[in-house]
């Protein structure tokens, strides 16, 4: 959401100041922006013993409990940095076909590997940051491979995104805008089972598409 400001994402600027911008935007404004419209909203009631706020409490309890009962040998900030390096390896800036499908399923045995071996100290009734990053990585583990399958359904070169696949004969992003004009959604699956991807296919009107250069 932080790279999808008006001012970062090709409207501006790219490179690395952009990716700071975004990454403010997303990780440090977007909390406070969200809590604010939701109390401003005219939104219906919850109440507190409501079935929704019920399942949810019992959602996160039960996910606190199994991350505390772990009795692994490595540490969230391990799964963390190896996450990271697979990432930035497999689905940066440059990525492969072979390499975004190979990262699946790395991504796929270190979140099984996180589930098994994790460690987290403490307990849950105070503040405990090592628990609260355990909760990150799991939700990092899972955004990961869909942001690999993401890529992988991806077959062009857009914007900085470059499949080495796609390219011209003088090394420029090769898009496909007869097939991926469009913007896609994916539908959460249950455990093991591959999410589905919703495309919305896109209409320009008064502006037409054509190619940038970054050379």
């Amino acid at each position: 959401i932080g790279e999808a400001n008006f001012s970062d994402q090709g409207a501006n600027r790219l490179g690395a100041s952009a990716l700071m911008q975004g990454l403010a935007d997303g990780y440090f404004i977007l909390p406070c922006t969200l809590a604010g419209y939701l109390a401003g909203a005219s939104l219906g009631t919850v109440a507190e013993d409501g079935p929704e706020a019920r399942a949810a409490r019992a959602e996160v309890q039960a996910r606190v409990e199994t991350l505390l009962r772990l009795e692994g040998r490595r540490t969230a900030t391990d799964f963390h940095r190896a996450l990271g390096r697979l990432m930035w390896d497999a689905c940066g800036i440059e990525r492969s076909r072979e390499g975004l499908a190979k990262a699946i399923d790395e991504v796929a045995a270190l979140r099984e590997a996180f589930w098994e071996d994790l460690t987290v100290p403490g307990e849950a009734g105070e503040l405990n940051q090592e628990l609260e990053r355990a909760g990150r990585v799991a939700d990092f583990l899972e955004l990961a491979e869909l942001m690999c399958r993401d890529a992988l359904a991806r077959e062009e070169s857009c914007g900085c995104h470059f499949r080495v696949e796609h390219q011209t004969s003088d090394g420029e992003g090769l898009r496909n805008d007869e097939t991926f004009a469009h913007v896609a959604a994916w539908m959460p699956a249950a455990p093991g089972r591959v999410p589905e991807r919703l495309v919305e296919p896109l209409e320009f009107e008064s502006l037409a598409l054509c190619e940038r250069s970054y050379r």
